[in-house]
């Protein structure tokens, strides 16, 4: 009996913390990049949290959002109120809202896709995440316009973690853009 009162309490005061990040992340300026995160129907546990630190550690424009419930800010470390957050309900107004503002859009693919060795990023891009298990919301074949990039893999390992691979394309973009 003790362990599920203390889940609960644990739960109410991720949820606590949520609330009070979302208020703070309304103050939220955009990063010295101009890239930005999309996050298609991540579940809301760890790797959000963690795609927003790293998306302030590399100073980005913003995090979309798309149908991603409340989510423990904790592991964040504070990239949560720092970095602009659009919330959005479905990949269409996410991806019109981009489209509008001059981005390129990249979908990172398992094993189809230009290398991450290969690839030159403009200086304005958007990098769509899908889900770990079901991948992205929409059919990416709809969407010929949004290209298509994949990190190279040696091991035996069929795919990153979401937030892992999240933070080597941030990487690789800052990297370029410092060139």
């Amino acid at each position: 009996m003790p362990l599920r009162k203390s889940k609960r309490r644990s739960r109410n005061e991720a949820l606590l913390r949520y609330h009070n990040h979302r208020n703070q992340n309304l103050l939220a300026q955009p990063g010295k990049h101009q890239f930005a995160v999309v996050l298609d129907h991540l579940k809301a546990g760890f790797n959000v949290a963690k795609i927003f630190r790293s998306a302030d550690v590399f100073s980005a424009q913003a995090v979309h959002l798309i149908n991603i419930g409340p989510f423990d800010p904790a592991p964040a470390k504070g990239g949560f109120k720092r970095v602009p957050t659009r919330f959005h309900e479905t990949f269409a107004t996410c991806f019109e809202q981009l489209k509008t503002e001059g981005y390129t859009l990249f979908t990172l693919e398992a094993t189809s896709g230009v290398s991450l060795f290969d690839v030159h990023f403009p200086e304005k891009c958007a990098f769509i995440f899908g889900h770990e298990e079901r991948g992205l919301s929409f059919n990416p074949a709809d969407h010929p316009e949004i290209e298509r990039v994949s990190i190279p893999q040696f091991g035996q390992t069929e795919s990153l973690n979401v937030s892992v691979a999240a933070s080597i394309v941030m990487y690789e973009y800052t990297r370029q853009q410092q060139t």
